[in-house]
C-alpha cells in the first residue's frame, strides 16, 4: 500500500467530515469508517433499488499508521471469520455454531481495536451466507476459501482509530446512479447466490468447523487455507 492513497466511501449522504466514534458497531471489523480504493465499488455500495447515492472521495495518509492486512499471508481464512464472528450478528442454528463462534474468537481472533487501519474482504450481501454456513457446520473451510477466492468480493479499508481519522482529507463526491450501479450490485449478489448453491451441492471430505473444534486445530495448521486474494 502506498503511503498516500485515494479511498472512496459509498453512502446515501455526502460525508465531508468522517467522525470518529460514529457508525454501526456490527460492521465486519467493528466500529469504523469503511472505504474502498475502487470508486465503482463504492458506488455499488451507495445505491439501493429506489435511491441514488454518493461516492465520497478522500485522500488518506497511511504513513505512521498501524495497519492490519487481513488478506496477507500472515493470516488464514479463519482469522477473517473470527473477526466477523466477533462483530457481525450471525444466525445460530445449532449447538455447533455457538461452540464455533467461541472457538474461533478464542483461537483465531484478532484485537482489531489495536490497529489504526484494517484491510480485508467485505462480507456484503450473499457472501455473508458463506460465513454463516461455515459457522453452522454447513460447508468446509476449503469450500469457504474457494468461495472467497472465486467471488467478486471487494477489499475494504476500515479507518479505526482517532489518529487515522485525523489523516483523512475530503476531496469531493460523485453521484452514484441507481439505474447503473444497482444493476451491477444485484449482478454481484446473484453471482454469489449461484456460487453458494453450487458449493452446497458439492461433496467435500474437508474440514468442517466441528472437525476443527474436535481436533483442537490452531492457526498454524497447514490444512487451514491462507486468506490470500487472487
Amino acid at each position: 500500500m502506498d503511503k498516500l492513497i485515494t479511498v472512496y466511501h459509498g453512502s446515501k449522504q455526502i460525508v465531508e467530515k468522517p467522525t470518529f466514534g460514529k457508525g454501526r458497531k456490527h460492521n465486519d471489523f467493528g466500529l469504523g469508517f469503511y472505504c474502498t480504493e475502487s470508486n465503482a465499488l463504492a458506488k455499488e455500495w451507495a445505491v439501493s433499488s429506489l435511491q441514488d447515492g454518493f461516492s465520497n472521495q478522500y485522500t488518506l495518509d497511511t504513513e505512521h499508521l498501524n495497519i492490519l492486512h487481513l488478506n496477507s499471508p500472515d493470516y488464514t481464512i479463519l482469522n477473517w471469520i473470527a473477526v466477523l464472528a466477533e462483530h457481525r450478528v450471525f444466525s445460530i442454528n445449532n449447538p455447533v455454531a455457538g461452540r464455533a463462534k467461541k472457538y474461533l474468537t478464542e483461537n483465531f481472533g484478532i484485537n482489531v481495536n489495536a490497529y489504526d487501519l484494517i484491510t480485508g474482504y467485505r462480507a456484503d450481501d450473499s457472501y455473508f451466507d458463506f460465513a454463516e454456513a461455515f459457522l453452522n457446520n454447513g460447508i468446509t473451510v476449503e469450500q469457504l476459501a474457494k468461495a472467497m477466492r472465486l467471488g467478486k468480493l471487494g477489499e475494504q479499508i476500515a479507518v479505526k482509530s482517532q489518529f487515522a481519522f485525523s489523516k483523512i482529507k475530503y476531496e469531493g463526491f460523485e453521484t452514484a446512479e441507481k439505474d447503473t450501479f444497482y444493476v451491477l450490485r444485484k449482478a454481484r449478489n446473484d453471482d454469489a447466490n449461484q456460487m453458494y448453491l453450487n458449493i452446497l451441492e458439492e461433496e467435500s471430505d474437508g474440514l468442517y468447523i466441528q472437525d476443527i473444534i474436535r481436533g483442537g486445530i490452531k492457526n498454524d495448521d497447514p490444512r487451514i487455507p491462507r486468506n490470500i486474494p487472487e
